[in-house]
Formats: C-alpha cells, sequence, structure tokens
C-alpha cells in the first residue's frame, strides 16, 4: 500500500481567488449568442471544488441565477458534461453520476463499479445522503431494484459503508485467505457470499496481507484466480475492489486505459474519473499511467 503523502492530485486552490470576479467574468463569458468556451476553461479548471461553490453563490447573488442551470443551457455534449461536472461537491458528483447510470433503459454497471469498489466509508456516506437530497430516492433501494444476483449482493454490502478501518490481524489473514482459495475452487453460492464478506468488509491493512498470504497458499495472484473461476459483472467488481486496496491509482489508470483504447473512446468514464480524482490523486494516477502504459495519459487524452 503506497504511503498517503505520495498521493495527490492535480488541482489546488487558486491563490488570491476573487469569487465575485469570476462570477462576472463567466456572467460575461456566458451572456449572448456566442459562448466564450477558453474563458469557461481558464476559470473552473483553475479553481478548486470549494471555490467553484463560491463562485456559483457569487453568480446567483449578483445575476439571480443558477450558474448549473446556465452552464447546462448553453453547452452541450461532452463539453457541457466536464463543466457541470466540475460544480458539483463531490458527493453530489457521485450521486449524479450513480443516478445516471441507473435511470433510463438498462444500467451501466461499470459505473456503479468504478465508484462503489473506490470510495471510503465517508465517502459513501455523503454520496448516500447527496443522493437522497437531489433525487428523493434511497441509493440502497435504487441498487437493488437495478441489479441482481451477487453483483447486488456485493454492491449491496459495499454501498453500506461498513468496511473495517486500520486493523490488521496477520492470524486471521491465514484463515481469511484459505476461505478466498476455497472459494476459487467451490464457486457455489454460499462460497461467492463468503468471497464478497471478505473482500468488503475488511480493512484495506487486513486486505493487504490476505492477499499475500493467498498467494503463499495458491502460488497464483488472487486477480488471476478470480477471473479464472468467476465471470460477468460479479468479477469484475471483486476485481476492482482487489485493484482499489491495492494501488488505488493504479486502478483508475488501468480504469482509464481501458475506456481510451477499447472500441471507441467512452467519454463518460475518462470525464467522471478525471473530474472525481482531480483533488485527491489524479497526479499519481498520470504516474502511474505513465509507468505502466508507456504513454503520458496527457498525450493519450490528446
Amino acid at each position: 500500500i503506497h504511503s498517503s503523502h505520495q498521493v495527490q492530485g492535480t488541482i489546488f486552490p487558486a491563490p488570491n481567488f476573487n469569487p465575485v470576479m469570476d462570477a462576472q467574468m463567466l456572467g460575461g463569458a456566458l451572456q449572448g449568442f456566442g459562448c466564450d468556451k477558453d474563458m469557461l476553461i481558464d476559470i473552473l479548471t483553475q479553481r478548486c471544488n470549494a471555490q467553484r461553490l463560491m463562485i456559483t453563490e457569487a453568480y446567483q447573488s449578483m445575476y439571480g441565477r443558477d450558474l448549473i442551470g446556465e452552464l447546462k443551457e448553453k453547452l452541450s455534449d461532452h463539453f457541457k458534461d466536464v463543466m457541470v461536472g466540475l460544480m458539483y461537491p463531490p458527493p453530489s458528483y457521485d450521486a449524479h453520476e450513480l443516478w445516471h447510470a441507473m435511470k433510463g433503459a438498462g444500467t451501466e454497471e461499470n459505473c456503479l463499479i468504478d465508484i462503489l469498489a473506490s470510495r471510503t466509508n465517508g465517502e459513501i456516506f455523503q454520496m448516500r445522503e447527496a443522493y437522497y437530497l437531489q433525487y428523493n430516492s434511497n441509493l440502497q433501494e435504487d441498487i437493488y431494484s437495478e441489479t441482481s444476483g451477487h453483483f447486488r449482493d456485493t454492491l449491496m454490502n459495499l454501498v453500506q459503508g461498513t468496511r473495517e478501518e486500520g486493523y490488521a490481524d496477520p492470524a486471521m489473514a491465514a484463515q481469511d485467505a484459505m476461505v478466498l482459495w476455497e472459494a476459487c475452487q467451490q464457486k457455489t453460492g454460499e462460497h461467492k457470499t463468503m468471497l464478497q464478506m471478505i473482500l468488503c468488509n475488511k480493512s484495506y491493512q487486513q486486505l493487504w496481507l490476505v492477499f499475500q498470504e493467498f498467494q503463499n497458499i495458491s502460488g497464483q495472484d488472487l486477480v488471476d484466480a478470480i477471473n479464472e473461476c468467476y465471470d460477468g459483472y460479479f468479477q469484475e467488481l471483486l476485481v476492482a475492489i482487489v485493484l482499489c486496496v491495492r494501488d488505488k491509482p493504479a486502478y483508475f489508470a488501468y480504469r482509464l486505459y481501458n475506456a481510451i483504447h477499447d472500441f471507441g473512446f467512452h467519454n463518460k468514464t475518462v470525464i467522471r474519473i478525471l473530474i472525481a480524482r482531480s483533488e485527491i490523486d489524479l497526479m499519481t494516477i498520470r504516474k502511474r499511467y505513465k509507468e505502466r502504459y508507456g504513454k503520458s495519459l496527457f498525450h493519450d487524452i490528446k
């Protein structure tokens, strides 16, 4: 597990920040028929999320209009998605993404996997609250009605946000590793349940030990074992959890690589990850991307 001081974002609070001036500049950029997109980019990507919320307040009191509403109205397509996405506080953005992944025809399972496999207990708690406030709907109930099987069971476990924190017990790790190993041999419903219980409830520190023990017992990497034994979204979700425990920025680098290179460019995934991780670990994600794939994330997106 990489120590946290190495992990950093790409967006920081702007020095000498003046929300009133920014609101005024944005007002100018959004007026008239044309829209000064460069100005929007210059301002909104150079301010941290907390500062953007202050700009929204200043905009409201200055023009009596909602800045998010204006952006939605004046912009279109993916550019709109980016600019509007930047304006939500992180828990609201996660809630927004989950809501859109579930409503309408079909469910975007990858979005559910990305978000729920990677967020901390605190982030999950706040996201559930934001979801309820924004959509007057219960996130757990919506996930339950939109998914099924062991994939659903695992998501339901994750969305409770009850993972243990901090604590590691080497003796217990050997036992958990045996259970995981058996679950990969037997594949019964009961074994699948035990597999997800361990991966969703044990602390990251504990799982770090469990994965090492698993390697010792089976001579195999847990990700390879899961890929061999299971399939579908259940398998993808379990793998995502394991990768996030090992190295969260590397997990997002891997997701970005796939989103950029699999059958066309998956705009939604790229936008979601860049916005959601911009103040957490995007700089580290860039580093992992370069180490793993040889080209910079900057180059591939360009």
